[in-house]
């Protein structure tokens, strides 16, 4: 009898650990997790290049953002803006610092305040469900003004107490401002989580206004690349629990051998 001890394995058994489930429930596993990185980054690298940041720090723009929100703004060109829209621009002789207003006119527009509790652009009052319910009393009047081809006439949604083309109606331009100063065109607030803002309705009567931007496609890309990632990660362990369940059923249904 040799003096060496001999160990066994069972039958068909391996020592190395065996990666659970199917081979190619993980291949798919792997394709979801490298899918869903692809559209989770992809996403918000396409947010990146078309979306800037912006905190709003006054309530000029309330009650459709409010002190300290932190918005979206797409990147778009000057010949893109239209009426309704709410900008972020930055124009030396307001403020050195960017600000955050509704476009209400644009160049060859005649805008004016108030008749019957609303503003009227090219003879046409213009309803803003945007504005507070109790605004109507406290709108300020203002002079007829035509604006300048190339420029912008803005206001704020919070009318009685924002600084806007209103309060520079002396200046050399009569409030307006260029649309080159315009950096973004806000699209949702993401901070609270107040979603996109609303489309302004109320001047489709005066020409197109604008459409939403890619941020629902973006924000779709980002879920579904989460859900790949999670989905994907989840299957190993997933598959060695269900493994494991199924030895211990099949070793519960063994019948008992006697000696």
């Amino acid at each position: 009898m040799s003096g060496q001890s001999t160990t066994r394995t069972a039958s068909g058994g391996s020592t190395g650990t065996k990666p659970a489930g199917s081979r190619l429930g993980q291949r798919l596993s792997g394709v979801a997790v490298a899918l869903g990185m692809v559209l989770f980054l992809g996403g918000f690298a396409w947010a990146a290049v078309v979306y800037r940041p912006y905190t709003v720090p006054t309530t000029s723009m309330t009650p459709t953002i409010g002190a300290g929100d932190r918005v979206l703004a797409q990147r778009i060109d000057a010949d893109d803006i239209r009426r309704g829209d709410v900008v972020v621009f930055n124009e030396a002789t307001w403020a050195d610092v960017p600000v955050v207003k509704r476009v209400v006119a644009v160049g060859g527009d005649t805008v004016s305040c108030c008749q019957g509790g609303k503003l009227k652009v090219n003879g046409k009052e213009i309803d803003e469900p945007y504005l507070a319910e109790d605004t109507a009393g406290r709108l300020a009047n203002f002079p007829s003004v035509t604006v300048p081809e190339g420029r912008l006439f803005l206001l704020g949604d919070e009318r009685s107490g924002s600084v806007d083309s209103t309060a520079h109606l002396t200046d050399a331009a009569n409030g307006t401002v260029s649309r080159k100063a315009v950096q973004g065109r806000v699209e949702a607030v993401v901070w609270p989580m107040n979603g996109m803002l609303p489309a302004p309705s109320g001047f489709e009567k005066l020409g197109p206004v604008s459409q939403p931007g890619p941020l629902p496609t973006m924000v779709a890309l980002v879920i579904a690349g989460t859900v790949l990632i999670l989905g994907g990660a989840a299957y190993g362990p997933l598959a060695k629990r269900s493994a494991a369940s199924r030895a211990r059923t099949r070793g519960n249904a063994e019948p008992a051998r006697g000696h």
